[in-house]
């Protein structure tokens, strides 16, 4: 173990790193169980549309945008 400021680190060596397919900027999550530390890479977070349109609100919707004339041949 090594200090860094104030705080313990802990070094991976790279195989376990490929073998865990951990790299540099992955997220982690830290567990403590009984006389351990359980270290697991951090699921990304998958959204479905309909999740996502059940937090739409009248208070945290914009306003319509006017992105000006067209600008080519476009035709509105």
């Amino acid at each position: 173990m090594k200090m860094w400021g104030k705080s313990l680190v802990v070094r991976i060596p790279r195989a376990f790193a490929a073998e865990t397919h951990l790299h540099n900027g992955t997220e982690i999550d830290l567990k403590l169980q009984p006389g351990r530390l359980v270290i697991t890479s951090r699921k990304k977070k998958r959204h479905d549309l309909r999740s996502l349109l059940a937090r739409v609100r009248k208070s945290n919707r914009h306003a319509e945008m006017d992105w000006a004339g067209p600008v080519g041949r476009e035709s509105w």
